[in-house]
């Protein structure tokens, strides 16, 4: 039977941390003063932390009670990770309530919050519910299917190359459900969801880079296949987890798993000779078996990482040698691609005044970040608007642009300027 974490047994264990990031639906700008309530889950009146956020939207880093380390770090019928209920309020905005969010020990997380304004004259939204990690509850496995697909000539969008998407359409539920709502979502952010929901961010950070690349690869092969649009549907990617991947709506990530896809996240697997990336497919290997060679189990990854394997080592392992990592020709939905080298002090010319451009546009909406003049030379005042948006966004505070730095202050500027806004 399994042993579910309840207030009481909670008290004597590790803890983990978690920021609560609240912005409005309307414009994605981050909400100031927000009540934030944090309960445990089976017990919603036993508040445990009260807290606003600041300036930027957020709540600082709070510690609270998860089970022990070595929970995560090995398959077992005792919950690994701690579920809180967090209540957010705010003038001006309907109230929103989330049960589920899961804390691991020794890792921060990061739960996002989209409130909409009342003005819109809705209903009070819905509450959140987090369900089961896949490694921990039970959802059906992954129906096998050929790792390269034909590509047809047809369509209303033929990729002649492989291009990260700005946003990939999640339909929530099986592709033959037309109740289950579809959901635009960044490319980044359904990537580091989906990690969170079927992996553990305690993992050695190798075992994380290759579950991500796996992730990555298969999200991109049907990208590029237009595997359910060439059926007649109208989205990108299910998440049924016995057709894709899980995806969630309104969880929490994990900075470990966010980090790492910040990093990496114009990667993909490759084959010699095959120019559409690889549908990378997995099953747990604890409660489901993978049947088919060729597959990668997500506890062997954990285990290899444990022993030292590097990620391209971890998905040869599994995947076989013939497996290598490719760079995507095209990122889409961005104002300007990342020059190939480092901004820092000293740096110059055009490259320098865009992002300054972007970076004194967020300080606009996020009026911590200093102001600055885009005059194209990267000097003290642009280091330290650096390095607040850095602070803020969960990035190593460096005060350099480097690529995880320029593409996440791209993803900030577009989703507060609303340039690629999906209507």
């Amino acid at each position: 039977m399994r042993k579910y974490m309840t207030a009481a047994a909670l008290e004597p264990t590790d803890t983990g941390s978690l920021q609560v990031n609240v912005v409005s639906a309307e414009n994605n700008f981050p909400i100031r003063d927000a009540e934030v309530s944090i309960a445990y889950k089976g017990d919603p009146e036993s508040t445990v932390e009260s807290t606003n956020t600041n300036s930027s939207g957020q709540t600082g880093e709070i510690r609270l009670a998860a089970p022990p380390l070595e929970y995560s770090l090995s398959p077992g019928l005792t919950q690994p990770y701690s579920e809180y209920t967090i209540t957010i309020r705010a003038r001006g905005f309907a109230e929103v309530a989330i049960s589920g969010t899961e804390i691991l020990p020794d890792a921060l997380a990061i739960q996002p919050v989209r409130m909409t304004p009342l003005a819109d004259e809705v209903s009070p939204d819905t509450p959140i519910v987090i369900p089961d990690h896949t490694l921990y509850g039970y959802y059906p496995p992954k129906i096998a299917e050929a790792e390269v697909k034909p590509v047809a000539e047809t369509g209303e969008i033929v990729l002649s190359r492989v291009v990260v998407p700005q946003t990939v359409v999640v339909h929530d539920g099986v592709p033959t459900d037309s109740t289950a709502p579809n959901y635009y979502v960044p490319y980044r952010d359904y990537i580091k969801n989906v990690a969170s929901s079927e992996i553990y961010a305690t993992w050695p950070r190798s075992s994380i880079t290759a579950n991500v690349l796996a992730i990555m690869s298969f999200t991109l092969n049907r990208v590029y296949t237009e595997w359910y649009r060439n059926q007649g549907y109208d989205f990108t990617i299910t998440s049924s987890t016995a057709f894709d991947h899980k995806w969630i709506y309104g969880r929490n990530i994990f900075q470990s798993i966010s980090e790492v896809v910040d990093e990496i996240f114009d990667n993909y697997l490759s084959r010699p000779e095959v120019k559409q990336p690889i549908l990378t497919q997995y099953c747990d290997g604890n409660r489901v078996s993978c049947q088919h060679k060729g597959w990668m189990t997500q506890w062997g990854s954990a285990d290899l990482g444990e022993r030292g394997y590097s990620p391209i080592e971890i998905l040869r392992y599994f995947y076989g040698d013939d497996m290598y990592i490719n760079t995507a020709e095209q990122i889409s939905g961005i104002p300007a691609s990342w020059p190939g080298y480092d901004l820092t002090i000293g740096s110059s010319g055009q490259k320098v005044q865009q992002v300054q451009e972007q970076l004194d546009a967020i300080a606009t909406v996020y009026s911590a970040i200093p102001h600055i003049t885009p005059d194209g030379i990267f000097g003290p005042a642009t280091a330290a608007a650096v390095r607040e948006f850095q602070s803020i966004f969960g990035l190593p505070v460096t005060g350099v642009i480097d690529f995880r730095t320029w593409y996440k202050i791209s993803h900030i500027y577009v989703g507060i300027t609303r340039i690629a806004e999906l209507n």
